[in-house]
């Protein structure tokens, strides 16, 4: 007599915060994949909805509680897990009918949830086809998460309490993650964790082996490894370096790009620029030295973009802090640069400062930051016109009405969600998401650049 199998049962997934949650994200949905379960792309579709929640500032947990609200109304069975799952009373207060509460990084706490509220139908050995890992982002670019938690204790920030002290990952399980994201089609692998720069330091760097050679926990030796990766088609990826801190060693990481090995980008949380407010965020306020080292990259690797973000209206900013940071960055000329307003999040040193910035004065020096940034960006593109640059192919539209076909891409310059994008006209109609194209620059504005790919 034959056994029927049952249906599989399927859950949903809303992924809210950075990139660091959507690996989390990932890795959960794989590991229950490999248990029996399905994935369903809709609330109606799923026999439970996990919300993986943010919990950096407040403004975050309130997007977070009305995912989860959304979530309850259209599904009914929610399990909560992320950043904000520290503060399960909360959630509770707001939401009784949640099924479970789990915290950040707590894959084994997650996964049991889901099997007590939807009960696999399917044995993990009915597909005897190894499955590729669940991703959430497009086929050709990958982030890959190099180490959890965080070692400082920035006044502003709560991640050391939310994800712990810094733990770093085994620098040979980082390179076959690497390995196996590029042999699957991966084209750029982006490389993050709460402080890139301090990879490996709770481990003393301990080394590992690796292709028959030794290889340390450390952010250059990782870089020279990445950078010996290549494609199926034989292709370099680009790797891209994302929350670096400024440490002395990060030095060394320039003359990689140089070479070709590393994409020329450095992504550094310099948060502000005026010693006064660096002290009051405790953060290290080298800022001067800073300017000096931006120098020596740009001798070394004239091509090297570096973005970061700043902070206005902390507690203490004065007007004269907030000149020297427009000063600073006028000096600095970054390529990409966002900015935040200050807003407390509970649990922060920084809400116990005094002097606090009106929140019309903190408008008043938000607008006037972007106008500063975006001047630097508009002249730092408009001086690309003319050149021909390297483009990874995000998406490819639709013919026109005259059968023309135009598509989007980043430049080396570009992270993916976060800093521009290259707009292209009149491309082959058999261009892929992932190609690489050589492009000529024709026009720019604040952000983005335009132009055709060169023959």
């Amino acid at each position: 007599m034959a056994t029927r199998i049952e249906e599989q049962k399927r859950v949903g997934m809303v992924s809210l915060g950075c990139p660091k949650a959507l690996v989390d994200s990932e890795r959960i949905l794989t590991r229950l994949r490999a248990d029996g379960y399905a994935m369903s792309p809709d609330y109606a579709g799923a026999d439970v909805v996990l919300v993986n929640t943010c919990g950096f500032l407040d403004s975050a947990k309130e997007e977070s509680l009305e995912a989860i609200g959304e979530a309850i109304a259209e599904n009914g069975r929610v399990i909560v897990t992320g950043c904000m799952g520290d503060e399960a009373e909360v959630i509770r207060t707001r939401f009784p009918q949640v099924l479970a509460v789990t915290g950040a990084h707590q894959y084994e706490d997650v996964v049991e949830a889901v099997h007590e509220a939807a009960p696999p139908s399917q044995g993990p050995f009915i597909d005897l086809v190894p499955q590729p890992d669940v991703k959430l982002t497009p086929r050709h670019y990958s982030y890959l998460k190099i180490s959890e938690g965080c070692n400082h204790s920035c006044a502003f920030c709560i991640i050391p309490q939310l994800r712990g002290k810094l733990v770093s990952r085994r620098i040979d399980a980082v390179l076959r993650e690497a390995e196996k994201l590029v042999a699957a089609g991966t084209k750029e692998l982006l490389v993050i964790s709460q402080d890139t720069s301090a990879y490996g330091v709770d481990t003393k760097h301990e080394p590992r082996m690796w292709h028959g050679h030794e290889v340390r926990a450390h952010m250059t030796d990782l870089a020279r490894e990445l950078g010996q990766l290549k494609t199926p088609q034989g292709e370099q990826p680009w790797t891209r370096l994302h929350y670096v801190y400024p440490y002395p060693h990060v030095d060394a990481v320039i003359p990689l790009m140089a070479e070709g090995l590393l994409t020329p980008y450095l992504d550094i949380p310099f948060q502000h620029a005026s010693p006064a407010v660096l002290k009051r965020m405790k953060r290290p306020a080298n800022e001067a030295k800073v300017l000096e080292r931006l120098k020596s990259w740009r001798e070394i690797c004239p091509e090297i973009a570096v973005r970061s973000s700043f902070v206005v209206g902390f507690p203490g900013e004065t007007e004269e802090d907030f000149q020297y940071l427009l000063n600073w960055l006028e000096e600095a000329q970054l390529d990409r640069v966002g900015a935040f307003r200050f807003e407390p999040v509970e649990g922060a040193a920084a809400n116990a400062l005094p002097d606090p910035v009106p929140e019309e004065v903190k408008e008043e020096r938000y607008a006037k930051i972007m106008e500063v940034t975006e001047r630097i960006s508009a002249a730092k593109l408009e001086a690309k016109v003319g050149t021909t640059i390297p483009v990874i192919i995000d998406e490819v539209g639709e013919p026109d009405e005259d059968g023309d076909v135009g598509a989007t891409g980043r430049s080396q310059a570009d992270a993916p969600e976060i800093d521009g994008a290259v707009y292209l006209r009149n491309v082959p109609a058999d261009l892929q998401p992932g190609d690489f194209v050589s492009v000529e620059v024709e026009d720019a504005d604040a952000h983005d650049l335009f132009g055709v790919i060169s023959n």
